[in-house]
């Protein structure tokens, strides 16, 4: 397993979804949650080509309201295609999308003015709203920056610290090993800055926090899904594909 992505999927908690399945007709065999407001997703594989595809908000210009559609077409497309379709980027808000094969893993990032792609080396690689951060490059992360050095300080020594996962046929705990204690928020209260797995209050009754978290593993013979729709309840996992 060549490519192991953690996905963390932050939203207002009220914002009606699907869990991961063959949702789309149009696109047969890609798999993903789904999101009921716009009908797109975050987190998107195909099975038959390997690869795996998912979204973030980032940090620029929005789009104009007039022409703007869902970013969560984009995750279907590179899940589909391998790329992020034909979609005019002046149509969509600011976002950095990830797509990955066993033997590639690619990164757009669109800030409303500037579409750039890059390639991604072998190592450990976090990306947040501001986009792919690694090492010691915590500085310039804009809105919400010091909750996401905060994250990024607490969690990227600690994910590069334990065993790479094997991701075989177990169970979730089996084939993640020491990862999944991590991803399912590492015992950290979801208010504190440092906190994968969150929960705000953001003004009139709603709630911000993380609905949903998955973790891929990639091959050339096929991949692994794991899904949990309670994210730090660890009997809540289960294998999607």
């Amino acid at each position: 397993m060549p490519v192991l992505l953690a996905g963390i999927r932050d939203e207002v908690v009220d914002r009606l979804w699907e869990p991961p399945g063959p949702h789309w007709p149009d696109r047969p065999g890609v798999i993903g949650g789904r999101d009921l407001r716009a009908g797109g997703t975050w987190l998107a594989v195909d099975p038959r080509t390997s690869r795996v595809a998912c979204v973030l908000n980032g940090h620029g210009r929005p789009a104009p309201e007039g022409v703007r559609v869902s970013r969560g077409v984009l995750p279907l497309n590179a899940a589909a295609d391998g790329k992020p379709g034909d979609i005019d980027p002046e149509r969509l808000d600011p976002f950095h999308l990830l797509c990955a094969e066993p033997t590639e893993v690619r990164l757009w990032s669109w800030n409303g003015d500037e579409l750039t792609e890059r390639s991604l080396a072998p190592g450990l690689h976090l990306i947040v709203n501001s986009g792919l951060k690694g090492g010691d490059d915590l500085a310039d992360l804009g809105p919400g920056g010091e909750h996401m050095s905060a994250r990024l300080a607490h969690f990227r020594p600690r994910l590069a610290a334990v065993p790479r996962p094997v991701a075989g046929d177990g169970p979730t705990a089996e084939a993640w090993g020491e990862w999944l204690p991590l991803i399912d928020g590492d015992g950290l209260d979801r208010a504190d800055p440092r906190a994968l797995v969150v929960r705000r209050e953001i003004g009139d009754g709603r709630v911000y926090g993380t609905t949903s978290t998955s973790l891929v593993a990639l091959s050339g013979e096929g991949l692994r899904f794991d899904f949990s729709a309670e994210p730090g309840r660890r009997d809540a996992w289960y294998r999607v594909r």
